[in-house]
């Protein structure tokens, strides 16, 4: 037989006995975790494949330098580097509350001389509108400065709306042309207001009209405190500023024209206020990437100007707390930095650049679209404008305020005045370099330590996200700041009038 072993039939018996439920779903679970097991194992080596190669690509991104393609996959996307921060309903209110009551007229008076530059005098007058209202005075049309530094001969009427200044306050101040003739003669009190007064100081000051019918006051600027105002004076400074103080038909229709034609080319713009103007940079004793002559020019030039108190400036140490203007360099490194293509259009609102285009070359290397009032207006547009410095910069402010992007190398007047506003229509996109904190970047590129790239603008990036016009309440004094330091030391009003003339609509009134 080809088989030797026998028949046994309890084997037969034990073969055709079923499996336990148990025991078959013990079977069936170690199955499909040996299947689950082999899936996932492959589906890993595919990934470490794919993760090379994309490895791979990200390294040949890099080599082939395409410095756009780069910052655009590293930092903001497309409309993210121009939309508006989210308001969360805010919007203007400066409407009267209900116990407000319209001006009557008076036979007290006030005359006043505006002092520095454009918006230093619209800031001051605004203030005035209110310290007028305070005081119970009519207000005569303010002269405006000729004595400073840049000798503009304007008129209040060369770059204001007189009429709509007027007529808008009516209810508010009664404003007039000049004093009437009877009183022109007549001795008037001189008064230096005090700088951040409050409403109470004003209040006792109305002694002087039993005395004199006419106070005169040679200077404007800052001449109220920022806080603890009543909320209605608070709102008719933003009404004197926003709405009565428009610049003079001129000066807003070639305004407009200007910001057109910006749009016609690229549809958006960063509107540049770039501080770096011989003036500036001698009066803040910043000569940090100048030469020699250059620095001894500007210190010169500070020594001989009367009205500027301090002559001795050490320069590093300026640069280093953030009291210096961005070089034009600084500005191209932090655009890029922070996801600007170089292709974007940049309108620079300056006056005269010391050193003249040779200082422009690092930031027109990044962006080629550099242009300036004189490119964009024919000679005889401007010709009206030619040596008036207040009337050019009134066309720079409308450019800047209108902008899809305002960035300031500088916290100056202008700088403030343009924020503010821009927080008043809707918190555009306003981007306020850290200089303090940027100092370290710059000289770490400077010293070949960091390059220009990802890891650059990732950290510029970070340093900047609450720096880019989000709403959000005026800054008060640091804790401990007292005395006038804390005046200095808080938020300007003008800079950023939220609460008071920025609300949600249950609060409008």
């Amino acid at each position: 037989m080809a088989y030797s072993r026998a028949f046994n039939p309890r084997r037969v018996k034990f073969l055709s006995r079923k499996l336990h439920p148990i025991t078959f779903y013990l079977v069936l679970l170690v199955a499909f975790f040996l299947f689950t097991l082999i899936y996932i194992s492959r589906k890993g080596l595919e990934g470490v494949g794919q993760k090379a190669a994309s490895s791979e690509e990200i390294r040949s991104e890099r080599v082939q330098g395409d410095d756009d393609i780069l910052h655009s996959k590293v930092i903001m996307q497309g409309e993210q580097l121009w939309t508006p921060s989210f308001s969360f309903g805010l919007h203007p209110c400066v409407k009267p509350t209900s116990k407000y009551k319209a001006a009557q007229e008076t036979n007290r008076f006030i005359t006043v001389r505006s002092n520095g530059g454009l918006n230093q005098m619209r800031t001051g007058i605004s203030d005035m509108v209110a310290v007028a209202r305070i005081m119970n005075a009519t207000l005569v049309v303010p002269q405006l400065d000729r004595r400073s530094f840049w000798k503009d001969s304007s008129s209040f009427e060369d770059i204001f709306d007189v009429d709509h200044f007027i007529n808008n306050l009516e209810r508010d101040v009664r404003v007039i042309r000049e004093l009437p003739k009877g009183l022109e003669s007549i001795p008037h009190a001189r008064r230096h207001f005090g700088s951040w007064s409050s409403m109470g100081y004003y209040e006792e000051l109305t002694h002087l009209f039993k005395d004199y019918q006419v106070i005169h006051v040679p200077k404007s600027d800052s001449r109220l405190a920022n806080n603890d105002l009543p909320l209605d004076i608070q709102r008719l400074r933003c009404r004197a500023l926003y709405q009565a103080l428009h610049f003079s038909p001129p000066i807003e229709i070639l305004g407009k024209k200007l910001v057109e034609r910006l749009r016609s080319r690229k549809g958006k713009y960063i509107a540049l206020h770039l501080r770096y103007e011989k003036d500036m940079l001698s009066f803040t004793g910043c000569t940090y990437g100048l030469t020699e002559a250059e620095s001894e020019e500007l210190r010169i030039m500070r020594e001989s100007t009367s009205h500027w108190k301090v002559k001795k400036i050490n320069s590093t140490e300026q640069r280093n707390e953030g009291s210096c203007p961005l070089t034009p360099k600084e500005v191209g490194i932090f655009l890029r930095a922070l996801g600007y293509p170089s292709s974007t259009l940049i309108y620079i609102a300056a006056g005269e650049i010391y050193g003249g285009s040779n200082q422009l070359l690092e930031l027109a290397s990044r962006f080629p679209n550099l242009i300036f009032k004189e490119t964009l207006a024919s000679a005889e547009e401007l010709e009206d404008f030619t040596d008036h410095a207040s009337q050019t910069a009134a066309l720079d402010y409308i450019i800047s305020v209108e902008s899809d992007v305002f960035v300031p190398s500088y916290s100056g007047n202008m700088a403030r005045a343009v924020e503010g506003h821009r927080r008043f229509l809707g918190h555009r996109r306003t981007i306020s370099p850290d200089r303090k904190g940027l100092v370290e970047v710059f000289d770490r590129i400077e010293s070949r330590e960091m390059n220009e790239g990802s890891s650059l603008s990732r950290k510029v990036r970070k340093m900047h996200e609450n720096r880019q016009g989000a709403p959000r309440i005026r800054r008060t004094a640091a804790p401990g700041v007292r005395g006038r330091a804390r005046f200095r030391d808080e938020e300007s009003f003008y800079e950023n009038p939220y609460p008071e003339c920025i609300c949600t609509r249950k609060r409008q009134l």
